[in-house]
C-alpha cells in the first residue's frame, strides 16, 4: 500500500508598499507573510460601496485618518516634497503682497459682480456634493464600480476640504475684498482665506481627473470648470487672488491624497481566500494536498 505523506501547506502573500500624496513614511509589506496591519486597511471600503451602512462607517474612519495625515503632513516634509511646499509658499506670499493691486484690475461693476456670483455657484458645497452623490447614484443604477468609487472618494475629499477650510478661515480671519474699508485685514473675523469655493471645486476636480485619467478630455473639463469657479469668485470681489490660488492648491492635493491613498491600499491584502490543489507523485508513491491562501 502506498505511503501517504501529511498535507503540505504553502502560503503565498503578495503585497505592495504604500505611498501617499503627502508622502508619509513608506511601509514595506513584501517582507512579512501576513495581512497588512495598516490602520486604513482595517477600514478599507471600496469593495463594499453598494451598502450604505458599512460604507458610511468606513467613510467616517477614513476621514479621521485623512485629517490626521493632512494636518501632520508639514512634519513629514522631506527632500522630495520640500520643493513643492516652498514653491506653494512663495507663490502665495507673492500674491498676498500684490493682492491690493490685482483686485483692482476689474471694475467693481454690478453686472460683473452678479455674473461672478452666479457662475461661482458651481463651486459651492450645495453643488459639488450633489455632483459627487450623482456619480455614486449613477454607478449604483448601472452597476458601474468606478462611478461608485468616484462618488465615494469625491465625497471623502469634499468633506476633508470642508473641515480644512472651517479650521483655517477663522484662524486667518482675513476680510473679503468687498468689505467697506478694503484694507486686507487679517485676524479680523473675516472668511476670505482660503477660498472655500476654490478648495471644494479643485478637490472634486482632482478626484474625477485622477479616476478618469484614461479619458484625456476628463481632466481638461474637470480642471477647467474648477478654474472658472475660482476666476468667478475673483471677479465677484469675493476673494483675493491669493485666496483662490491657495484654495486650489489645497483642494488639488487633498483630492490627489484621497485618490492615491485608496489606490495604494487597494493593492494590499485584505482577505485570505484558500485554494486547494491535489499533489500526486506516483514515482515516489507520494500523495498530498497544497493549500494556497490568496
Amino acid at each position: 500500500m502506498g505511503r501517504i505523506q501529511t498535507a503540505v501547506v504553502f502560503i503565498a502573500l503578495a503585497t505592495a508598499g504604500t505611498s501617499r500624496a503627502f508622502d508619509p513614511p513608506v511601509e514595506d509589506h513584501t517582507a512579512s507573510p501576513m495581512v497588512s496591519a495598516d490602520a486604513r486597511d482595517r477600514i478599507f471600503y471600496p469593495s463594499d460601496t453598494e451598502r450604505i451602512k458599512p460604507l458610511a462607517t468606513k467613510l467616517a474612519g477614513n476621514l479621521l485618518l485623512d485629517q490626521k495625515e493632512i494636518w501632520t503632513s508639514p512634519f513629514r516634509m522631506n527632500r522630495k516634497t520640500a520643493k513643492w511646499w516652498l514653491l506653494g509658499a512663495a507663490i502665495t506670499t507673492t500674491l498676498i503682497a500684490t493682492d491690493k493691486h490685482t483686485i483692482n484690475t476689474f471694475e467693481n461693476a454690478p453686472t460683473q459682480v452678479r455674473w461672478g456670483n452666479n457662475v461661482s455657484r458651481f463651486g459651492a458645497a450645495y453643488t459639488v456634493i450633489p455632483v459627487a452623490a450623482g456619480f455614486y447614484t449613477v454607478g449604483a443604477i448601472v452597476d458601474d464600480a468606478k462611478a461608485r468609487e468616484t462618488g465615494v472618494l469625491a465625497t471623502e475629499a469634499l468633506l476633508d476640504s470642508l473641515i480644512v477650510q472651517s479650521v483655517l478661515k477663522p484662524i486667518a480671519g482675513r476680510d473679503r475684498p468687498n468689505v467697506a474699508h478694503q484694507h486686507q485685514k487679517w485676524f479680523d473675523g473675516g472668511a476670505s482665506f482660503p477660498s472655500g469655493h476654490s478648495i471644494e471645486a479643485w478637490a472634486l476636480a482632482s478626484v474625477v481627473a485622477h479616476e478618469y485619467s484614461h479619458r484625456k478630455w476628463v481632466p481638461f473639463v474637470a480642471y477647467g470648470l474648477a478654474t472658472v469657479t475660482g476666476m468667478a469668485r475673483f471677479t465677484a470681489q469675493q476673494h483675493y487672488a491669493s485666496d483662490i490660488v491657495a484654495g486650489a492648491g489645497m483642494g488639488w492635493f487633498i483630492g490627489r491624497f484621497v485618490y492615491q491613498s485608496h489606490e495604494d491600499h487597494a493593492r494590499h491584502i485584505h482577505h485570505l481566500t484558500p485554494r486547494i490543489a491535489p499533489i500526486f507523485q506516483p514515482s515516489a508513491r507520494t500523495y498530498g494536498m497544497a493549500v494556497t491562501l490568496r
